[in-house]
């Protein structure tokens, strides 16, 4: 029997290659597209849905897991394990953590954090709790050590268009016509486990990034530089490549991990979005 778990759902983003290496479980969110509903990721591609979107103009629906499935989920994993511990897409965002939280109450051995977060930012603190596992803490203390953790996750995303954001009804067609007339690439930051706006960057968005990241890196010492994430949705190798070198530039990070975002993310952000994703002391 494994001694702790470490669960939680596809939104954090991570690789499979990091999430065998520490063997993270996950939950999947949910797409619905044209009636039928597929697991994220697992059953459809961000590619499909910008291709469904470009074609229609409308965006597939987003779901939680529901009760059920946690349940079902829960009783599995804490058969083979004296603890689980799940980390989820922050409270704010989704449903998926509420569900969460009511299936864990069926069992004695489950716990359930609040990333207050999404996407990577939710993906460092699952990797804490696998790294804080692996030192042999018990539940209770990994759980407190995330929770200190939580507000200290610094996640933001320069997008793009703000044609996603305005299918999604979070933002006016009046205010996506004048960014993409201004060609406006705006900075979305989470901050107390909402998305809101930051800076705004002018022109196309290769110069739009390499002026995010630096502005996000540059002249800091309050950043844990053990690990960042770069992760994206449908951006071009080439951008991704200048914006590794110019992390690696401006922080000496101990890893730059890409990774992909999922479906459930880039249906709100869309394609050509990047952010990166890191740990204030």
């Amino acid at each position: 029997m494994k001694r702790i778990s470490i669960t939680t759902d596809i939104t954090s983003d991570l690789s499979q290659d990091l999430l065998e290496k520490y063997g993270i479980r996950t939950v999947p969110l949910y797409i619905t597209l044209d009636g039928k509903s597929y697991k994220d990721t697992l059953e459809i591609s961000p590619e499909e849905i910008f291709a469904y979107a470009e074609r229609t103009g409308k965006l597939p629906k987003t779901a939680a897991a529901p009760i059920q499935e946690f349940i079902d989920f829960f009783r599995k994993v804490s058969a083979e394990s004296e603890s689980v511990i799940h980390i989820n897409l922050g409270s704010k965002f989704s449903s998926t953590h509420q569900n969460a939280v009511i299936a864990a109450r069926e069992f004695e051995n489950v716990y359930v954090v609040d990333s207050a977060n999404l996407s990577t930012g939710s993906g460092h603190v699952v990797l804490e709790a696998a790294k804080l596992a692996e030192e042999g803490l018990s539940a209770r203390e990994i759980v407190e050590k995330l929770e200190r953790l939580v507000p200290k996750v610094e996640a933001s995303f320069v997008i793009d268009t703000l044609d996603y954001l305005k299918m999604g009804g979070r933002c006016s067609s009046l205010v996506a016509m004048g960014a993409a007339l201004l060609n406006i690439k705006p900075c979305i930051e989470v901050v107390d486990g909402e998305m809101t706006v930051g800076k705004k960057y002018r022109g196309k968005i290769e110069r739009a990034i390499e002026k995010y990241v630096t502005d996000r890196l540059k002249d800091r010492d309050d950043i844990v530089t053990d690990r960042i994430f770069i992760t994206h949705a449908g951006c071009p190798e080439e951008i991704i490549e200048r914006t590794k070198d110019l992390v690696k530039e401006l922080q000496p990070f101990d890893e730059v991990i890409v990774t992909t975002a999922s479906c459930t993310i880039s249906c709100h952000c869309g394609p050509k979005t990047l952010g990166v994703l890191f740990k204030r002391k």
